[in-house]
């Protein structure tokens, strides 16, 4: 069973998104981490990147495929969790910690609009379908 953490906010391609110190931190579930395998490589949008909800912010490779990592908010990038370059494999030991991909500053309040994410359990429903 994957671990689905409270207190987040989810997308239906996977992505959580939890607001940190006005900004967003944003990861791969840990169904998506199960469902890819071996993580061995990400690429993450540039710091200062635009990003649009719901659109493709980079890649990350598995040993089985190559997918694109979606954005679940509107924002700009501040921060990417650099440490993935040399340990992708971070995503996989820990995607809801170590494992961040990256930090999105937003228009208004980033705790509405996590908040307007899918809940945990509306998350959940999707997977156990």
């Amino acid at each position: 069973m994957s671990e689905i953490k409270a207190g987040l906010g989810y997308s239906e391609e996977h992505e959580w998104a939890e607001a940190k110190s006005g900004v967003i931190r944003i990861g791969i579930t840990d169904y998506a981490q199960h469902q890819l395998g071996d993580i061995v490589f990400v690429e993450f949008p540039e710091v200062g990147a635009t990003l649009e909800a719901n659109q493709p912010m980079g890649t990350i490779e598995s040993v089985k495929t190559v997918s694109d990592l979606f954005s679940p908010v509107s924002g700009t990038v501040v921060k990417v969790n650099e440490a993935l370059l040399d340990s992708p494999e971070q995503v996989n030991a820990d995607p809801y910690g170590e494992g961040w991909i990256v930090e999105v500053e937003v228009e208004g309040d980033a705790a509405e609009a996590v908040a307007a994410l899918l809940t945990p359990e509306q998350y959940e429903a999707i997977i156990s379908r």
